[in-house]
């Protein structure tokens, strides 16, 4: 069985948000393996993103999904899209009441304000051709929430209800709307947690270990095929049972 075979996904166009590294990268170039035709956005990190693209056959493309116009050019310079991933994220943490405005605005307005101004865009072109796929990425602590992550975990519990919303939203013109939630995974975030950190992340996680990029890719790359033809408004954990 060839990689495409399964959860193909040839003749699809793709935009992934935030795919210069991480769980993005590893996103972007498993849907170019199904045989999707994808455009990486990336607000920094340009030579990994570039580089990316080249290796998948890709295209990328320079984006501040956090503002409204960017978020739109971006969508209008992909083209016409069968799959949208709403990847982008980042992290400022602290205690609350040691919390600046701008912390709290960065956080919120990256990770789920982001997500309404992609998918506000993207989703008018999937109406008109009654088909489309959108894929959001959450995270464990938008479920449990973490010590520190006030503005992180209230980012990642939005993107869950507001994922539920568009799905009703959405289901009568065949366009499927889910969320995945990745655990603990080997990221640049996670690399410079400190080593007792780590350790009772592995305690409360059933498999015993971190996830790789790779682990939630594939996640992705099944709801986004039609082999998920009938999930909608789904919250699918990929987190080695921590969330149980």
């Amino acid at each position: 069985m060839s990689s495409t075979d399964f959860c193909s996904l040839e003749g699809k166009n793709a935009l992934v948000t935030g795919a210069s590294r991480g769980i993005g990268r590893a996103i972007a170039a498993e849907l170019a393996k199904a045989g999707a035709s994808v455009v990486l956005s990336y607000r920094t990190g340009a030579a990994e993103a570039e580089t990316l693209a080249g290796e998948i056959g890709g295209r990328a493309v320079q984006s501040d999904v956090s503002d409204p116009e960017s978020a739109a050019a971006l969508v209008e310079e992909a083209g016409e899209l069968d799959i949208l991933v709403n990847n982008a994220g980042v992290t400022r943490d602290g205690l609350l009441v040691r919390m600046s405005d701008e912390d709290w605005d960065t956080v919120i307005d990256t990770n789920l304000a982001s997500v309404f101004y992609t998918c506000r865009a993207a989703v008018r072109g999937m109406m008109k051709r009654r088909s489309g796929a959108v894929v959001n990425i959450s995270s464990i602590v938008g479920i449990h929430g973490n010590w520190g992550q006030t503005n992180y975990a209230a980012s990642k519990a939005g993107i869950i209800g507001f994922t539920k919303s568009l799905a009703r939203e959405l289901g009568s013109r065949n366009i499927r709307a889910n969320v995945v939630v990745p655990g603990y995974v080997k990221t640049q975030l996670t690399d410079v947690l400190p080593e007792d950190a780590t350790k009772t992340m592995l305690d409360n996680t059933p498999l015993g270990r971190l996830g790789d990029p790779e682990d939630v890719a594939g996640a992705v790359r099944f709801l986004c095929s039609e082999e998920a033809a009938f999930v909608t408004g789904a919250v699918l954990l990929v987190d080695g049972g921590l969330g149980m």
